[in-house]
């Protein structure tokens, strides 16, 4: 019950605060106070009806789709606050961890984060989900089970990536290594974009993952509304194809392959999002040259059949320079403004910011900058959502429950040890509720109160 209480003092604060705003405050009319009025009633109508903040009821547990630039759940908008917490799945297969996957979802839940990022794949290492090509772990495979069955309970969606483009947890390097077992002589890890037995394997596991039966729940995969998206890999990179040619090539392929299986959920690549040879003026952008030499396009990935919506990572701490600077947020701002502009002109998608944070083992690092980069996140976020604009969320890397410290690669975030943090996380997820709650895709953000939603939720009174 404690996200409840939390959450309707903030409402009933808000409610407070824009009864006692005239519409004379904002300069505006008295449409405009016809529309704050609606607004305020509508509000007051989502206290009554708290469910409803949350996205669905639990009867109403529907499919995340896709209308133009925007996610939608049944035909309202559904902006995204989220989080990667990448090990759930490992954690749950063990009974003296599992209980840590449970906290993660209610510590999110709490602060009123909707979607969680995570793994749905462990090749060939401790733990492992697929022990060798096509060959699992079946109570590895409960664990996922438990996972999605859990993020319900707790009105958190999964986007679940079925690779890693890294050697943690296999990757497609241990895809080579299968291969090589196999007899196939091969000497590049990039191969797994390339060679047609690697295709197949990744393709048998995408298979083997979507047609799952959850056996908690007993809905397959490919039918279950708490997978918010399927991804195809976690920052793709072919290094030895600078034209892109290559990845594109698996991309184009894999998201086919997804979509064949499963139509009905939301597909995405895993970028990183730097710009590539297609967009020579675009990569201006870009953090550094290297950016350019790493086989990822921004814009011709994305455009890719059956691709449903962007992604982009920031990491202005390693891309850029490790020591803390003012000049990373700018960076930031930039990057995300360019990113959110051609997903609207060029790609017509939502485009989620699906990892971004700093790392306290940073020279210069304080709670206090991380505080202010996450804001610069979500501000710049609020900024394209008031206007309708592409810009449909972000995932926070990474979200971490007490007692998890051994798993802290320096970007944790836990909650208990962090409160200003856990405010500002609440506060963005607030201002976006309120937007998924009072506006629909059939007002085409035209109606009256559009105007209300813009005048009041950049008030830092809130």
């Amino acid at each position: 019950m404690e996200i409840f209480g939390v959450r309707i003092i903030s409402l009933l604060l808000f409610l407070m605060l824009t009864k006692n705003l005239s519409c004379n405050a904002f300069g505006g009319s008295m449409k405009d106070e016809e529309a704050l009025k609606e607004g305020q009633n509508d509000m007051e109508n989502s206290v009554s009806n708290y469910g409803e903040m949350r996205g669905v009821e639990d009867d109403d547990w529907q499919m995340v789709q896709k209308k133009g630039n925007q996610f939608v759940v049944n035909d309202k908008p559904f902006y995204v606050n989220g989080f990667n917490t990448y090990w759930l799945m490992v954690f749950a297969a063990d009974e003296s961890t599992r209980g840590k996957v449970t906290e993660v979802f209610k510590q999110a839940s709490s602060v009123g984060m909707t979607v969680c990022r995570t793994w749905a794949f462990n090749d060939g290492q401790w733990r492992a989900l697929q022990k060798s090509p096509s060959v699992y772990d079946e109570e590895v495979f409960k664990a996922l089970d438990f996972v999605v069955s859990e993020a319900k309970k707790y009105k958190i969606r999964l986007i679940l990536s079925l690779s890693n483009n890294w050697e943690a947890y296999g990757g497609k390097a241990q895809y080579v290594k299968w291969g090589n077992a196999a007899g196939l002589n091969l000497t590049s890890d990039d191969d797994f974009f390339s060679h047609p037995t690697l295709r197949s394997y990744y393709k048998a596991h995408v298979k083997t993952v979507l047609n799952r039966v959850n056996t908690f729940t007993n809905i397959t995969y490919k039918e279950d509304p708490t997978i918010f998206a399927w991804e195809l890999m976690n920052e793709p990179r072919c290094t030895s194809d600078p034209t892109g040619d290559k990845l594109q090539d698996w991309i184009q392929e894999m998201a086919f392959q997804v979509k064949k299986i499963d139509p009905k959920h939301l597909v995405e690549v895993g970028l990183e999002g730097f710009y590539g040879p297609s967009t020579p003026q675009r990569t201006q952008f870009n953090p550094n040259t290297y950016a350019t030499q790493v086989g990822t396009d921004f814009i011709r990935n994305h455009l890719a059949l059956g691709v449903d919506f962007a992604s982009v990572h920031i990491y202005a701490d390693s891309w850029i320079s490790q020591q803390i600077a003012d000049s990373h947020l700018s960076f930031v701002k930039s990057w995300m403004e360019a990113h959110i502009d051609d997903a609207e002109k060029h790609l017509g998608m939502p485009v989620v910011f699906a990892e971004f944070g700093v790392s306290s083992k940073d020279p210069g690092y304080n709670s206090s900058y991380r505080d202010t980069l996450i804001s610069s996140v979500y501000n710049t976020i609020l900024n394209s959502t008031k206007k309708g604009g592409s810009g449909a969320g972000s995932l926070l890397w990474q979200f971490f429950p007490d007692g998890t410290d051994n798993m802290d690669d320096g970007y944790a975030i836990v909650l208990s040890k962090s409160p200003s943090t856990s405010n500002i996380i609440q506060l963005q997820s607030t201002r976006l509720a309120m937007f998924n709650s009072l506006c629909n895709t059939k007002c085409n953000w035209g109606c009256k109160k559009k105007k209300f939603l813009n005048n009041i939720l950049y008030h830092d009174e809130l």
